[in-house]
């Protein structure tokens, strides 16, 4: 068996956006029988943080490379492009 893949998930806190956006990718993944191991950090912390991480989702501006494959999670926030946002999380996750 495969080993889990981690998403790191990152808001300004590490703890409003990042939790609600961590809940609808985590539900999500499972609904297509993708187990992750997800992690919420500050935008502060996230360097440190993000060795490991196969994947970065962020509600904040990152302004740094992380060398990690990062992407903006503001649509599962608004609605707007969330379809998309998801299709490109399974693929990674997938990958």
């Amino acid at each position: 068996m495969a080993n889990k893949k981690k998403i790191l998930f990152v808001c300004a806190t590490g703890v409003a956006t990042s939790t609600e956006v961590a809940e609808r990718v985590t539900r999500f993944l499972k609904e297509n029988g993708i187990e992750c191991d997800a992690e919420q950090t500050n935008v502060a912390a996230v360097q440190s943080r993000a060795q490991g991480a196969d994947l970065v989702i962020a509600t904040t501006k990152i302004p740094y490379e992380l060398g990690v494959p990062t992407l903006r999670g503001l649509p599962l926030i608004t609605g707007v492009g969330e379809e998309a946002l998801l299709a490109k999380i399974k693929e990674i996750m997938q990958g």
